[in-house]
């Protein structure tokens, strides 16, 4: 499905190599994101910033590789320092989005990659691997190699510009796995590559009031004086991006 606004991602095959490079400049993208902190009041801390704009970018490289009606979600749980990043994405509506949390963390002695996906009307697929480190494009990797089971590399190219090279079939193992990040930037000096796609994305939840109030539904139905106490009105964030949404006694009482 095309989707006339939001940023590029372009998909190249690299000729000779039997591998998939998917490219992008997500300048555009963090703007958005950043707009969306600022409308909602929310405070990143610097290093956490960088670490969710990484998966972020990952998480949409990804999604450019794969069919069109695919959804995925990445969780990607660090210990040190304790927190989970989330992303999520949608082909069929070229959205991307997600939150970082920072409280309640599940502490343990790994991190851990998890990741969710869901193509057309088939079951939810959910995969988890362990990884070492803080390198988000490193744990991305892992998760190719365990889960995907086939080999990806991810390359930062220039400012916000990134650089994922996924192999295919029958691809040149070792010329994937030698790759520095030198050789992205002369790549298409030194290989032919052949532009397959061009898909749109942009940050998009699609969230609002009666969505939330869906969610919490099951609760005022249950005890609503337990949800709402003496307040007419409640201040919720969406659990997918953060956004903060009025709910009122009447709206749930008019959902319901």
């Amino acid at each position: 499905m095309e989707h006339p606004d939001g940023f590029e991602v372009r998909s190249y095959f690299v000729r000779h190599r039997n591998a998939l490079l998917t490219r992008a400049d997500f300048g555009e993208l963090y703007v958005d994101y950043y707009l969306h902190l600022a409308a909602n009041e929310i405070k990143v801390a610097a290093d956490h910033d960088r670490l969710f704009k990484e998966t972020l970018a990952a998480l949409t490289l990804h999604l450019a590789s794969r069919p069109h009606n695919e959804m995925a979600a990445w969780t990607v749980n660090l210990q040190a320092p304790p927190l989970n990043l989330f992303v999520t994405g949608d082909n069929q509506t070229g959205g991307v989005t997600g939150k970082i949390f920072t409280e309640n963390i599940k502490r343990a002695d790994r991190n851990f990659f998890y990741a969710d996906v869901v193509r057309g009307n088939a079951p939810a697929r959910r995969s988890a691997v362990e990884f070492t480190g803080s390198d988000i494009f490193a744990a991305s990797e892992t998760y190719y190699r365990q889960s995907e089971q086939r080999p990806s590399r991810f390359f930062p190219f220039a400012g916000e510009d990134y650089v994922m090279v996924s192999a295919q079939p029958d691809c040149d193992l070792d010329w994937l796995t030698a790759l520095t990040d030198a050789d992205i930037r002369t790549l298409d000096q030194r290989e032919q590559l052949s532009l397959l796609e061009q898909r749109r994305y942009r940050w998009h939840c699609g969230c609002d009031g009666r969505r939330i109030a869906s969610l919490l539904a099951p609760s005022f139905k249950r005890n609503p004086e337990e949800l709402f106490g003496n307040a007419q009105s409640l201040r919720i964030s969406c659990p997918r991006c953060g956004s903060r949404h009025t709910i009122t006694r009447e709206a749930m009482e008019a959902f319901n």
